[in-house]
Parts: structure tokens; sequence; C-alpha cells
């Protein structure tokens, strides 16, 4: 018994590292993109002398930021979710819809994993125009990984429950409306 929960403790602990780690790189890519995206409009319309890295240096960014931090928001429990369907029901129902929901999020991120994998193996060897040194494969890669991590996740989740409020998800807590 004492094995278990120290396993658990070290699971959730691994866990909570993995969840800042996905913050953290979500965060700057949403603060390189925000940085490459005027200097884009600058060097065009302003210097007139336009830079063709831009833009797809911010795409690359926006699928590493909504990947990552897609599976960061899938353990805070703070995605969209429809509620009101399982509080109109029986808790015996709601039981059995949570698992529903468990096995379907089990499915897409395996789903991910695997084709996400077999995306990368493809183009392993093409490379982006305006980044001949970078294959495609590295473009592509946050969609398996995010697979991954969402699965992690899910695994905490059924088998150690959601996240404590110690948890640094709630470090911020709820803002106060005057």
């Amino acid at each position: 018994m004492a094995e278990a929960t120290s396993l658990k403790r070290a699971y959730r602990s691994a866990m909570e590292r993995t969840y800042i780690v996905c913050i953290v790189i979500s965060g700057l890519a949403l603060v390189g993109i925000t940085l490459i995206i005027p200097l884009g409009v600058v060097m065009r319309y302003w210097v007139e002398r336009p830079l063709s890295w831009p833009e797809p240096a911010s795409v690359i960014m926006m699928v590493v930021f909504s990947f990552l931090g897609g599976a960061a928001v899938y353990r805070a429990n703070v995605h969209i979710a429809v509620e009101a369907l399982i509080n109109a029901v029986r808790p015996s129902i709601q039981r059995a819809m949570r698992h529903g929901v468990n096995a379907c999020m089990a499915a897409i991120a395996l789903f991910m994993l695997v084709y996400g994998i077999q995306l990368c193996i493809t183009t392993r060897f093409s490379t982006i125009a305006e980044f001949p040194w970078l294959s495609v494969a590295i473009a592509y890669l946050p969609i398996p990984v995010a697979g991954l991590l969402t699965l992690l996740f899910l695994i905490e989740r059924v088998w150690i429950g959601t996240p404590p409020r110690t948890s640094i998800m709630y470090a911020d807590g709820e803002a106060e409306l005057e």
C-alpha cells in the first residue's frame, strides 16, 4: 500500500513538472508569435524590405502553442466542456458518461500519438521552403507529443484523480470582480 502511494505521489509530481514545461513552452511560443508578426509587418510596410520567415515561423509556433497548450489545458480541466447534460442525469449515469468521455479522450490521444508519429516519419525528408535546414517532421512533432502528454494526463486523472488545489495550476487564484 505504501509503495502504491509512493508511486502515485511520484507520478503526480512528474505530471506537475510536465504541466509546467508545457505551459512554459506554450507561453514562449505565444510571446515569440507576438514579437515576430509585428516585426514582419514593420519590415514589409515601413522599412519596405519584407522578411520571408516571420509568417512560417509564427505558424510553427502556433502549432506548438496549440498542441502543447491543449494538453496542459486538458490537465487543468479548463477546456470547453458541456456540463449541462452531465449535471441533468443521476450520479450513476454521470459516472458512466465520465468513463465514456475518458475513453474518447484516450482514443483521441492515441490517434494523435500513432498517426502523428506516422506523419513525422512520412515527412522527415521534406523541408520548409523558408527554413531549408528544418524538417517538416519537426514542425509536426507537437502532434504526437501532445497525444502522449494528453494520454499521460488522462492516466493521472483516472488513476489518481484531478490535481489537488495545491497544484501550480491553481496558483493564480480566481479573479475577483468589483
